[in-house]
């Protein structure tokens, strides 16, 4: 997905797929790296800075599909939040609401690039129509 964003996306679908792909980088080298019990305040600083991330996006180019990974992105930090301060180990839900969440993130990236590649198709016929 990241490929197809560079290839057919705008800036914002380039940086929020750059975002995730950092993110999929990090989250492995927590787990290979850090000692189980500090773990969780970085994985919540993480998902923090996410978000951040995705508000900066958002404030910048103004894109509906940013909004929406946005608030993805402030569901998974909630998520992480109410597991860390419940001391409650991760479960069944735990991962369902973690999977479904980074799917709709993508999800929301993907829409993000179709909706750059149908502009950029509009403005190449109307730049070949006007010749």
């Amino acid at each position: 997905m990241c490929g197809l964003a560079w290839a057919r996306g705008g800036p914002p679908e380039r940086w929020g797929s750059l975002i995730v792909l950092v993110g999929a980088i990090v989250y492995p080298l927590i787990q290979l790296f850090l000692p189980a019990p500090s773990r969780p305040g970085v994985y919540l600083l993480c998902e923090g800075l996410y978000g951040f991330s995705f508000l900066v996006l958002a404030l910048r180019y103004t894109s509906p599909w940013l909004g929406g990974a946005m608030l993805l992105q402030a569901i998974q930090f909630s998520l992480h939040a109410y597991y860390i301060i419940g001391e409650k180990p991760h479960d069944r839900t735990y991962g369902m609401v973690n999977n479904l969440n980074s799917a709709g993130v993508l999800v929301c990236i993907l829409f993000g690039i179709f909706a750059a590649w149908r502009k950029q198709a509009r403005t190449a016929k109307q730049l070949h129509a006007a010749r």
